[in-house]
């Protein structure tokens, strides 16, 4: 049989290069385009002789010989590359229908959620590899011991998933987590927090009921029971569906250590802390236990996990001072990672900055979602750039639509990346704590150093 040819249309996203990468070292002849790559896509793509030799589309690499190409969200549906695939009839899928027929004989388990799903993807993988089970997998972000973020070898009998609830492809609107048919769903929490793409809370919603409804007979559904909203899925009538609420594991706290309390393993120590982690533990020992692992290999495997990529990482440490960053930007996810910092340490005053970086965190109307966020915060901080702002076409903010919609009338808040760093630095930060939360860099702060710096 000859070597299957695969072409990527916007090889340099996260997903999509992994999944390059991981199809090559299986033996596909694999090739690509993109207007643009950054880094780590970059330089893991040039490593293995991936990345494209000049940025641009080109009909021309589309040829008829292919036997599929596959086609990443960034590009736009009129994308010269496509509209040539199209016209020699080739098989077209979008990332997450390729590893649906990738996994189509295997057990297949969605991990879905507005907030935790990478942590609890991390968390089962950790433990099924702590296991020696074999598995395949999808995680959304780079995990320590793991090559890639894709896996998919042909021996192994399930595949787990982080599916997110956004639109597949350029062409097709439905959620990434439908085209993958679970026959185990997990769903972590409901917060609406994509305003540019479900307009309305109740179109966001809808798409959880899709889920819900579409799980085969003898299928499970896992979910947070203390959400409001998931509690109201998890009421409804699914016929023939498992379903099973979690909620936050029992633990405590002790001197800036945490640990769980359980019936069979005493107590068990954490590296990870916070309520919200709590919970996305309790999630995936549900999930683990259905996937046959005992719960004494779980407690076992779980006190050694440090938790993903940018989730509560320890920048640096010293004897009063921990340094925090977290790809924390939607609302509930600020709040969440707040509070988890101050309960770890409460003797400790919480200096808290998030940056406004988003489409949906930057638009005037969605801005009242972040009302009494940083509560949990002794001095509260807001970066953002007004230049964004712009760039993203959006309707001008001022600092005062800011206070008043975090409803914090002592809100610090920063548009210079310099002048955050310059008050960060004149800080006294003996028995102080650092959390930096976005998705982006704070203008393209070195946080590491500035960590590094203070502590």
């Amino acid at each position: 049989m000859s070597q299957q040819k695969i072409h990527f249309i916007s090889i340099g996203g996260s997903v999509m290069h992994n999944l390059a990468l991981e199809l090559q070292r299986k033996g596909f002849l694999v090739s690509g385009s993109d207007d643009e790559i950054y880094e780590p896509s970059r330089s893991r793509l040039a490593e293995r002789d991936l990345l494209p030799a000049e940025m641009g589309w080109f009909p021309e690499k589309i040829t008829a010989d292919l036997d599929s190409v596959i086609l990443g969200m960034h590009a736009r549906a009129d994308n010269p590359e496509l509209l040539r695939a199209r016209e020699l009839g080739l098989n077209i899928y979008s990332y997450p229908e390729f590893i649906f027929e990738q996994s189509i004989d295997k057990q297949r388990v969605v991990i879905a959620g507005s907030h935790g799903k990478t942590t609890i993807t991390s968390m089962i993988l950790h433990v099924l590899r702590h296991s020696q089970r074999v598995f395949n997998y999808l995680v959304g972000a780079q995990l320590d011991g793991f090559d890639t973020m894709v896996r998919l070898d042909a021996d192994a009998p399930m595949i787990i998933i982080e599916g997110d609830e956004y639109f597949t492809s350029p062409e097709d609107p439905t959620p990434k987590f439908l085209h993958y048919q679970p026959h185990i769903a997990l769903v972590s929490g409901i917060a609406w927090d994509h305003f540019n793409v479900y307009p309305t809370w109740e179109s966001y919603v809808k798409q959880f009921e899709l889920l819900a409804d579409s799980l085969p007979r003898a299928g499970v559904m896992v979910f947070d029971e203390t959400d409001n909203m998931l509690d109201v899925i998890g009421q409804k009538e699914i016929t023939d569906v498992t379903k099973i609420p979690y909620e936050a594991h029992r633990y405590k706290v002790v001197n800036g250590h945490t640990y769980l309390i359980t019936k069979t393993q005493g107590e068990v120590p954490l590296y990870v802390f916070g309520e919200h982690n709590m919970k996305n533990i309790s999630g995936a020992r549900a999930v683990c236990e259905r996937l046959g692992v005992s719960d004494e290999e779980f407690y076992r495997a779980i006190q050694t996990f440090k938790g993903a990529a940018k989730r509560l990482e320890l920048l640096a440490k010293g004897p009063t001072t921990n340094a925090y960053r977290d790809f924390a930007h939607a609302p509930s996810k600020v709040e969440a990672t707040t509070q988890a910092v101050k309960e770890q340490f409460p003797k400790r005053r919480l200096i808290a900055c998030t940056e406004l970086h988003t489409f949906s965190s930057l638009n005037k109307t969605f801005l009242k979602q972040y009302r009494h966020k940083l509560e949990a915060a002794d001095v509260a901080v807001v970066f953002y750039s007004p230049e964004t702002v712009e760039h993203k076409r959006l309707e001008p903010i001022s600092e005062d639509d800011i206070r008043a919609a975090f409803k914090r009338n002592d809100l610090l808040i920063f548009t210079e990346p310099l002048v955050l760093h310059s008050y960060l630095k004149a800080q006294n930060w003996a028995n102080t704590n650092l959390l930096m939360m976005s998705s982006g860099t704070f203008g393209g702060l070195d946080l590491k150093a500035l960590a590094q710096e203070l502590v």
